[in-house]
């Protein structure tokens, strides 16, 4: 566990040299994974081992798709039925995309129109599992947060 720990924590140190778009992701994806990790392991072995998963998942996220696939994303919150799953695959990178959205539900804190949804990912060759969730913002248009 000591182990794993430390993996984790140096992959948080190095993470700030990677490109922005890919930040912005990691930096959402960690402080989801520490929550979810603190809420499972309630210990600090835990939490850094979310935190790592989620910034890894959420930097290839915000990495990894590109406009193409962030406009195929968008309109599946926009229209996609919940628990329909929606394909694409980006005819560029041959990426493929597959995303399962819920229920839209109107969050408490923000008063924001939200969804969240399941993005299974094929990049590269592997494939790859992560949640997100996106909310409409002041102009009627989804933000992953």
């Amino acid at each position: 566990m000591k182990h794993f720990s430390l993996i984790a924590l140096l992959f948080l140190l190095v993470l700030p040299s990677c490109a922005t778009k890919g930040q912005s992701g990691a930096v959402g994806g960690a402080a989801a994974g520490a929550l979810i990790g603190q809420a499972i392991g309630h210990n600090t072995g835990a939490t850094l081992i979310g935190a790592a998963v989620g910034s890894m998942l959420g930097y290839i996220v915000g990495n990894e798709m590109d406009k193409y696939d962030r406009e195929q994303l968008n309109h599946t919150y926009e229209r996609g039925m919940s628990n329909q799953r929606s394909a694409w695959v980006n005819p560029d990178t041959g990426n493929q995309y597959s995303v399962t959205p819920q229920p839209a539900y109107q969050d408490p804190s923000t008063n924001q129109v939200c969804r969240r949804a399941e993005i299974e990912a094929v990049i590269d060759g592997r494939p790859q599992r992560t949640y997100s969730t996106a909310c409409r913002d002041q102009y009627g248009s989804w933000q992953l947060q």
